[in-house]
């Protein structure tokens, strides 16, 4: 590793300021990325600022018809929190769904999606559930936060301080996995609004899988909307020279495992509702 000076503020202000005084300084959450990245001497910061040390930012609570989780609740937190697994289950299952048991101890939903790895699995959940991202000075619409490939639309001194999602509806997550990391190779999130509570119409986010990072499938929601059923999606595709290309599957694969991951979301959801 580069060297570096440690700071652990104790308040967000403090974090703020200490970004703000050091250019080169970079927010420390879980670490899942970025202490591999220092470690391979890809990253050089001046300055880490741990936000470790602002359990304000843990709390999982409800308030006024949403699910309110803060920036550096852990995914065995997420997962296992009983508010989130009776207000927001799919979400709570995605969240069980994370790498393996020391990454789902060690990685933040915070830092999850300021990264926006491509592979990641929350950055799918937001876009699907109209999560809105609160941050220490505005709130972002999940539709206008996921800008690009580890591209947000976060300032360098701007810190993610909670994610706060609605409730109402219905979803489900499916994902294959990377047989050895567990990252999302293609991962899709499926809501469904629920008509009682005035909420019309499908929203399909998939990660994993796309050369742009995590993207909503119109054409799936559109189709679905028509027709809620797997069948549906039959006649679907998405354009294999969009879609991520490496050693682990090229672009129709991908495009083939979106639409199967649809597919099963779909049925998940009809099988609940049965």
């Amino acid at each position: 590793m580069f060297a570096f000076t440690y700071h652990r503020p104790d308040t967000v202000t403090a974090a703020v300021d200490l970004l703000r005084a050091h250019e080169e300084a970079k927010p420390l959450a879980g670490g899942q990325t970025l202490i591999a990245t220092l470690k391979q001497r890809l990253a050089a910061p001046s300055d880490l600022v741990d936000l470790s040390g602002l359990p304000a930012l843990r709390a999982i609570t409800l308030a006024d018809g949403r699910l309110i989780i803060g920036a550096i609740a852990r995914h065995a937190d997420v997962e296992a929190s009983p508010t989130v697994r009776e207000s927001l289950p799919a979400l709570a299952a995605l969240a069980g769904l994370i790498g393996d048991p020391a990454v789902r101890n060690r990685g933040t939903l915070g830092g999850s999606i300021a990264n926006n790895d491509p592979s990641a699995d929350y950055p799918a959940a937001c876009l699907a559930l109209a999560a809105t991202i609160v941050t220490d000075r505005r709130e972002i619409a999940a539709a206008d936060f996921f800008t690009g490939l580890f591209e947000t639309a976060l300032e360098p001194d701007e810190i993610v301080v909670q994610v706060s999602f609605p409730l109402g509806g219905e979803g489900a997550y499916e994902k294959f996995r990377n047989p050895a990391s567990r990252y999302a190779m293609a991962g899709v999130f499926v809501w469904r609004g629920d008509a009682s509570l005035g909420e019309t119409g499908v929203r399909v986010a998939v990660t994993g899988a796309g050369q742009g990072g995590v993207f909503r499938w119109s054409e799936a929601e559109a189709a679905l909307a028509g027709a809620f059923n797997p069948a549906a999606l039959e006649s679907l595709g998405l354009p294999a020279d969009e879609m991520i290309a490496d050693i682990h599957g090229g672009g129709a694969y991908r495009a083939h495992l979106v639409r199967e991951m649809a597919r099963r979301a779909v049925a998940r959801l009809m099988a609940a509702a049965a």
